[in-house]
């Protein structure tokens, strides 16, 4: 049986602060960024100037907690990577409908592939 699509998976009843967001994916719900006690106004907003609602959380990078608006692919789509120690520390992804994509990282560089942008978060977490 293959696994629901993130974007249709329930999301969490209950409020989450940082130190209890999972490290891994999780495949039966989703954790909205509006549950996030702790989510700053950037966060909440992101992916609006997109046309997207739903900002959902998808795991830690090292010291970083990854979030998404908009789908994983075929559409518009904008990551933010938050600091977990420094929530002031931010880091956006942007995914275009073709998979290009453009992003800043921890490493100073301009990032035009995601994987390269998440292994830069994770480079940055010593």
């Amino acid at each position: 049986m293959a696994p629901t699509p993130a974007e249709r998976r329930p999301p969490s009843e209950r409020d989450w602060h940082t130190d209890e967001l999972p490290a891994t994916p999780q495949r039966d719900f989703l954790i909205p960024a509006q549950r996030w006690l702790e989510a700053p106004d950037e966060l909440l907003a992101l992916g609006r100037d997109l046309g997207v609602g739903l900002v959902a959380y998808k795991r830690r990078i090292g010291r970083y907690l990854l979030w998404r608006a908009g789908p994983a692919r075929g559409a518009d789509a904008r990551y933010m990577a938050i600091a977990a120690d420094d929530l002031g520390e931010r880091w956006t992804f942007r995914l275009y409908p073709d998979g290009s994509g453009e992003g800043t990282a921890p490493d100073g560089a301009t990032h035009s592939r995601f994987r390269s942008w998440k292994e830069a978060l994770r480079d940055a977490s010593g």
